[in-house]
């Protein structure tokens, strides 16, 4: 595991500190790790997102109405035992 030096301001210190003494991290660096694979987790999720709305972009314009569209995603949640 690499080392680095960081510094922080003081009120992102103290709340840094603040989760350290709140027992959910053992330490700062366990907070920085936490965050970091959130950021990382979520950009994985956008990328994710904007190759899907590409892909549908891509797929041309529906014909079918608004309600059409409705009543068929209900009819896949209730075919798969998701509540509406």
């Amino acid at each position: 595991m690499s080392r680095q030096s960081i510094t922080f301001t003081e009120p992102n210190d103290a709340w840094l500190k603040s989760q350290v003494e709140s027992k959910e991290y053992s330490s700062k660096s366990d907070v920085i790790n936490d965050l970091i694979r959130q950021a990382r987790r979520s950009n994985e999720e956008k990328e994710l997102l904007r190759a899907k709305l590409i892909s549908a972009e891509k797929s041309g314009f529906s014909q079918r109405t608004p309600q059409q569209i409705m009543a068929e995603a209900k009819g896949r949640l209730k075919n798969s035992g998701e509540k509406i």
